[in-house]
This record gives C-alpha cells, sequence and structure tokens, in this order.
C-alpha cells in the first residue's frame, strides 16, 4: 500500500470539477484508491460525489491511500495533480 499527505490548495477547495478531475484519473488505475480527511471521514477516490462528500475546503489535509498493482504510479500522478490545483492554479 501507497500512501501521501497531501494539502488541498484550491481556493474553492474540492468542488465538482477538480473532485472530476480527480475521479477521473483514479479510474485510470486498477489500484484501490481512497481520500480520507486526515481525522475525518473517507472515500473511493474513483467516486466524484464521494470526494464532494467529504467537504474538502482550502488547507485540508488529506491522506492519498492506493493498493494494488499500480498502486506506486497511482499516488504519484493524483499526488501531482493535488499539488498543482487541479489545474486551476
Amino acid at each position: 500500500m501507497q500512501t501521501r499527505v497531501l494539502t488541498i490548495i484550491n481556493e474553492e477547495g474540492l468542488h465538482l470539477r477538480p473532485a472530476q478531475v480527480l475521479a477521473n484519473a483514479a479510474g485510470q488505475f486498477t489500484a484501490d484508491i481512497y481520500v480520507e480527511v486526515v481525522g475525518g471521514g473517507e472515500a473511493n477516490a474513483k467516486s466524484v460525489l464521494g470526494i464532494i462528500a467529504l467537504g474538502l475546503e482550502k488547507g485540508a489535509e488529506v491522506k492519498l491511500s492506493a493498493d494494488g498493482e499500480d498502486e506506486e504510479q497511482a499516488v504519484a500522478k493524483l499526488a501531482e495533480l493535488f499539488e498543482q490545483g487541479f489545474g486551476e492554479q
């Protein structure tokens, strides 16, 4: 299992557009991928509604985890999206 703690940098948090970018990117991998609010809930990273339900605002810390054949590549690619603000920065 690969994990990484990341911070939401998007001004509006993870609203619909970045949540969809995350879910679409996560869907390209076979690994089980989850986004967990540090000290809070967890959602399947392949589910737009699950991600939005977490209510992730700017500054929130999340733990991204992947377990499966391509877990390393999944965490690296998705962490890059978080760090780039999902193209909104």
